[in-house]
């Protein structure tokens, strides 16, 4: 192949690193950002706009994936990458300039634009690195993708604690900041290293065939529907643990996080070989009956114990989730190449991008009732004012807890009928 798919590999984890530490930057800092910025603009709505801002990146995501993976060889690899760690810069530098730059709802907008921008990062991370690992491994796609997306719990767990532990020594912007770090080196490694020649799909006829791949089986978009749903059970709630658990449990939130990170940090990286045993969407049944289990867990969470109990098997749950999704997909429809892996890369972060603003809707319209009406929650202040918010984010994740047990359904049938298909296939004629 005359390149060195080892460095290719660490360049990939690293674009992948860089979007985690931003995720759980931007994560680990909403609380601070909305109650310095947005509760003095808007406290009634303060959940759905902080929800709406966060749920922005998965915008940029879902976009810059679906034009980017399907025009990646044209463009080019090196470019992707260059152009993903140029976002993440631009971005950052949006969100934590904003209050400098602009004042009131103006610097919600901000944010939201730095947010968005972010996302672009990480679409085009996300366009590049999953079909270049498929192509530099083709022996053994659903190991490699699933060590390659252990990062992204990795990235998660390192932005966490340094949100943190250098809460009391930094501003919430300077923590903020840290992402530009990572990705300047995506940045200079990109420029540096060769990158495969592309693959025959880069050519008119090659996109023609990777479109139709898609189109001529309806049964993708079964997986496209799926990937919708496993990202609302995982993605979303990460970013929503922070606000609305911190408070209830006794603990930071994004404490949660990080341990579910590291939870599938180690785990990603055997979820391959388990997969060998169970079938991929034997281990994703699985996966959703934990999710289903640990999300409504989370909605009962009253102490740092209980927290992380359910934080435990909720984390068990979606840890295999998001690479096994592409390895399936890569595997069932190797023809449609990188396009179809960004169709159901972008469903996955669409979810986020409604689901988040819905959470802080939920949350938001549930403390009013709660507190009897938007005069008397406006008057409401310390351990009433807590009171009603942890009620409210109960609420919000119970409703959440539904979603994984659509997907059982789901998995269970495919499931079913590979069974099926291997046993007509071993009889003999």
């Amino acid at each position: 192949m005359g390149v060195d798919r080892r460095r290719l590999f660490w360049l990939s984890v690293l674009a992948l690193f860089t979007a985690s530490v931003s995720a759980a930057l931007r994560s680990a800092v909403a609380s601070s950002l909305k109650a310095e910025w947005i509760d003095p603009i808007d406290p009634i709505a303060a959940g759905e706009r902080i929800g709406a801002a966060l749920g922005s990146a998965f915008l940029g995501f879902a976009l810059t994936l679906f034009v980017a993976s399907a025009l990646l060889d044209r463009i080019g690899m090196r470019r992707i990458l260059t152009g993903c760690g140029l976002c993440f810069v631009a971005g950052t530098l949006l969100i934590v300039g904003a209050g400098s730059i602009a004042s009131g709802m103006a610097i919600y907008h901000l944010v939201w634009l730095g947010m968005l921008v972010s996302g672009v990062g990480w679409g085009l991370a996300e366009a590049s690195i999953n079909p270049l690992t498929a192509r530099l491994y083709p022996e053994d796609t659903t190991h490699r993708l699933n060590v390659l997306h252990a990062w992204f719990p990795g990235g998660m767990i390192v932005g966490g604690l340094a949100g943190v532990f250098l809460a009391s020594l930094l501003p919430w912007q300077a923590i903020m900041g840290l992402v530009l770090l990572p990705a300047i080196g995506v940045i200079l490694i990109a420029l540096t290293t060769r990158f495969p020649t592309p693959p025959a799909t880069a050519t008119s006829a090659g996109m023609k065939g990777m479109m139709l791949e898609v189109v001529r089986r309806p049964s993708f978009f079964i997986w496209f529907g799926a990937m919708f749903l496993t990202a609302s059970s995982e993605l979303a709630p990460g970013q929503w643990l922070d606000v609305a658990l911190s408070n209830r449990v006794g603990m930071r939130g994004i404490l949660l996080l990080v341990y579910v990170s590291a939870l599938m940090f180690v785990f990603r990286h055997f979820a391959g070989k388990l997969a060998g045993r169970l079938s991929n969407p034997g281990l994703l049944w699985i996966s959703s009956l934990l999710a289903a289990i640990g999300l409504y867990m989370l909605s009962q969470a009253q102490s740092p114990v209980s927290a992380l109990i359910a934080s435990t098997v909720w984390g068990l749950g979606v840890c295999a989730m998001w690479p096994t999704m592409l390895a399936s997909v890569a595997e069932r429809y190797p023809r449609g190449d990188a396009w179809a892996l960004g169709l159901v890369g972008s469903a996955g972060a669409l979810a986020s991008f409604f689901v988040l603003p819905r959470l802080g809707e939920m949350f938001d319209q549930a403390k009013v009732e709660i507190a009897g009406g938007s005069e008397a929650f406006t008057r409401l202040t310390g351990d009433a004012l807590r009171a009603v918010e942890d009620a409210a984010a109960s609420q919000s994740f119970a409703r959440l807890a539904l979603v994984p047990l659509v997907l059982l359904v789901v998995f269970g049938l495919i499931w079913i009928n590979d069974r099926r298909a291997a046993r007509r296939t071993e009889q003999p004629a």
